[in-house]
């Protein structure tokens, strides 16, 4: 039964979200129940791209990635993959419209992380940024509008904010494993040996800035999506308040983090306030 395999790859999905990243399960959580399953699968499909280039050092990745991109198109168009990970996102694909630009400028960045160490200017850093992050929030923001054109458009600026805001705390916080242990700089004119707090406080303004034209978009969301979104929206921003508190050294040597405890606290609370905000 076809119903049966849909099910049990969107279950993969699920627990590779569930196994890589607690705060985005969470999240996903305080979706509706129809959105589940999309987000699920959306995630799948980048985090396996992003092992590619991450974790699979002991094999030839260049080739890894170019067969996942194949792959990945050809599940689209033929509308059937055995790969659970492909099969689930290309259901998503397909059901929702997702432009299939999105999708190569994201495996562009994937395959930009093979090649390059350092981003030498705003435009290299930006394109990073777009495909890596941005695109990702947009290809959730399609199954969030459910083929509502002209809501997706007028959200695409704020829901790109976002996405960026979350990629550029992600570079502040793993800073020190991305140079020590991959070799990348991600900050356009940033000499990880000589970062100091003028160059903190230009990427910190930075993300003040994204995060607070993000906020706009969120309080416009479907009611199915905004909890979801509102609880990653504020899970990184305290994440990124603890980083601007932390001391380059703290940065520069260890991985900042929000730890469980505070994750559920934050889950709660965004509960409670919608809830509230309801009546």
């Amino acid at each position: 039964m076809l119903s049966l395999y849909n099910k049990t790859n969107f279950e993969c999905s699920k627990l590779i979200t569930q196994n890589y990243s607690t705060s985005f399960s969470m999240g996903i959580r305080l979706f509706s129940k129809e959105l589940r399953n999309p987000i699920y699968a959306i995630y799948g499909f980048v985090r396996f791209a992003d092992e590619i280039v991450d974790t699979f050092h002991d094999y030839d990745k260049v080739e890894l990635i170019k067969e996942f991109r194949t792959e990945t198109f050809k599940a689209i168009f033929k509308g059937i993959s055995l790969n659970p990970v492909l099969h689930s996102f290309q259901l998503v694909v397909n059901e929702f419209n997702i432009d299939h630009e999105l999708i190569v400028a994201f495996l562009d960045s994937m395959e930009m992380d093979l090649e390059k160490k350092t981003y030498e200017n705003s435009n290299q850093y930006n394109q990073y940024i777009y495909g890596s992050a941005e695109v990702v929030g947009l290809m959730c923001l399609q199954v969030f509008c459910k083929n509502d054109k002209e809501l997706y458009q007028s959200l695409v600026p704020s829901a790109r904010s976002l996405g960026a805001a979350f990629q550029k705390v992600n570079f502040l916080r793993d800073m020190s494993s991305d140079y020590n242990e991959k070799g990348r700089v991600y900050f356009p004119g940033i000499d990880f040996n000589n970062f100091d707090n003028s160059a903190k406080e230009k990427i910190i303004s930075e993300i003040k800035l994204d995060f607070e034209f993000a906020l706009s978009g969120i309080n416009q969301l479907p009611k199915g999506a905004k909890n979801g979104v509102h609880l990653a929206y504020i899970y990184y921003l305290n994440l990124f308040k603890k980083i601007e508190k932390s001391t380059i050294q703290e940065i520069l040597n260890e991985r900042i983090r929000v730890n469980n405890g505070k994750k559920m606290y934050l889950m709660a609370n965004v509960i409670v306030r919608n809830y509230l905000n309801s009546f």
